[in-house]
């Protein structure tokens, strides 16, 4: 009986053949059982170790829904949906990116007939531009004001779509809700030249408010042109104009809070604070910590066109953050090189920025912008 396996299967009795070594065809069709034989068995441990590799790269591609070409083929419809965003983001986000290359060069766009074979021309001169960078204290004051900035934008501001989405989700007549979303929405609308004129008419010199005082005897005052509190201007502007538009996510994550978790807990005796500290906070929590995580990643951008508007009327000292800094050197100075390198530096910061808060978020327990 021994002898006829052997012959039929290349096996001996002991699952091995005569000389100690496994046939191909017999690991093949199962490598799971060869790979659970126990150490006796004739098996060596390079080929348990082969096979293991070879059983769970067909778990994994079982898992997945087979090969990429047959995962390709289901998903055709889809990936042809995705291909023309894939290609804008390509062209007009990834691409760009190889022009930072200028930033390690004396770039000189007028050294060819073409601004881009200039880049081949010009000369190179490695961190040479990051040095001059890091001795300018005009850098560091618009790094300093763009910090303030984002601070003052991440106490005042972002939690005010929370506040607004708490309130407009305790309205109940849906026509009061309507109609304050739609009052809310409508400032994000506008353009900042025409946010910065409504706030010029109303703390300007010329506006309501000093007009009002100096014809009762006061002295008027000009909020627009102080350097003091040009930062609490700015985020204000923000807060006008953005804040309503924030709480779309917010109600939408609201929306699919289940109601039998509000009328368990009200059977339960919990009143509406309890409610909304129980139930509708924690329903809000994922939000919160992906906008936070996605706002802590443009830490330093607080504004360009905003505060290019208002920069004359302060002064460089109060309003020059690197957006407008990279803005002035690369292209009213035309020092090319030396605003990308601040460029560079800028987005290097944001992303880690945004892997340092993504990771807090995951030891917070939420997901973050991307899973662990």
């Amino acid at each position: 009986m021994a002898h006829g396996t052997t012959s039929r299967g290349g096996t001996s009795p002991q699952g091995s053949t005569p000389h100690g070594s496994t046939p191909r065809g017999t690991a093949s069709r199962g490598a799971t059982s060869v790979t659970d034989a126990p150490p006796d068995a004739g098996v060596s441990e390079a080929e348990r170790r082969t096979l293991r590799k070879a059983s769970r790269r067909a778990s994994r591609k079982a898992a997945n829904g087979g090969t990429f070409k047959a995962r390709l083929k289901r998903d055709r419809t889809l990936v042809l949906m995705t291909l023309p965003a894939v290609l804008l983001v390509l062209v007009f986000n990834y691409i760009p990116i190889l022009g930072n290359v200028v930033a390690f060069q004396e770039y000189d766009p007028y050294i060819s007939d073409n601004g881009f074979v200039a880049i081949f021309h010009s000369p190179w001169v490695g961190f040479e531009q990051f040095s001059r960078l890091f001795e300018d204290s005009a850098f560091w004051d618009a790094v300093q004001n763009t910090l303030v900035l984002f601070g003052l934008q991440l106490l005042l501001f972002f939690p005010v779509p929370v506040l607004l989405a708490l309130l407009i989700n305790s309205v109940i007549r849906p026509r009061v809700r309507a109609v304050s979303q739609a009052i809310l929405y409508l400032p994000h609308f506008f353009s900042w030249v025409l946010v910065i004129t409504v706030f010029q008419q109303i703390f300007g010199g010329a506006g309501i408010i000093a007009q009002t005082l100096r014809e009762h005897g006061h002295e008027g005052f000009d909020l627009m042109t102080d350097p003091g509190i040009f930062k609490f201007l700015v985020t204000a502007e923000g807060v006008w104009k953005d804040a309503g538009w924030g709480v779309i996510v917010f109600l939408a994550a609201l929306a699919s809070v289940s109601p039998d978790l509000y009328e368990a807990s009200a059977m339960d005796g919990a009143g509406r604070w309890r409610r909304m500290w129980h139930v509708t906070l924690p329903a809000l929590r994922p939000v919160i910590a992906l906008l936070l995580v996605l706002r802590v990643g443009d830490a330093l951008t607080v504004g360009f066109e905003q505060i290019l508007l208002q920069r004359d009327a302060v002064g460089p000292g109060a309003a020059e953050v690197l957006d407008t800094y990279v803005w002035w050197n690369g292209v009213r100075n035309q020092d090319f090189s030396y605003a990308a390198a601040a460029g560079l530096i800028k987005g290097v910061v944001s992303l880690g920025l945004v892997l340092a808060a993504n990771k807090i978020a995951h030891l917070m327990g939420e997901q973050g912008v991307y899973k662990k």
